[in-house]
């Protein structure tokens, strides 16, 4: 699913989701396809599942960001080793 497909089926939402289709160039992550995974109204309960959905499965490249977000350009941070912010 694209972004803007998921910002018109959950319009001023937090999703969770995983990227399944992403790109690095010039120091940040470009996101073109994301599976949603879950949704909420408050940033907290995203943030919680997140964290979950993190630590059961730390090779999936889940994120939590809110559906205003114009696009899925997300800098690319490195601390000891590849983090996205």
């Amino acid at each position: 699913m694209r972004w803007e497909e998921v910002q018109e089926k959950f319009p001023e939402e937090w999703v969770v989701f995983e990227a399944v289709k992403a790109h690095s160039q010039d120091g940040f992550r470009y996101i073109d396809s994301v599976s949603v995974i879950d949704r909420f109204e408050d940033s907290l309960d995203a943030m919680k599942r997140y964290k979950q959905l993190h630590k059961d499965q730390p090779g999936k490249e889940i994120y939590f960001l809110h559906t205003s977000r114009p696009d899925l350009k997300i800098e690319e941070k490195w601390v000891g080793f590849k983090r996205w912010r």
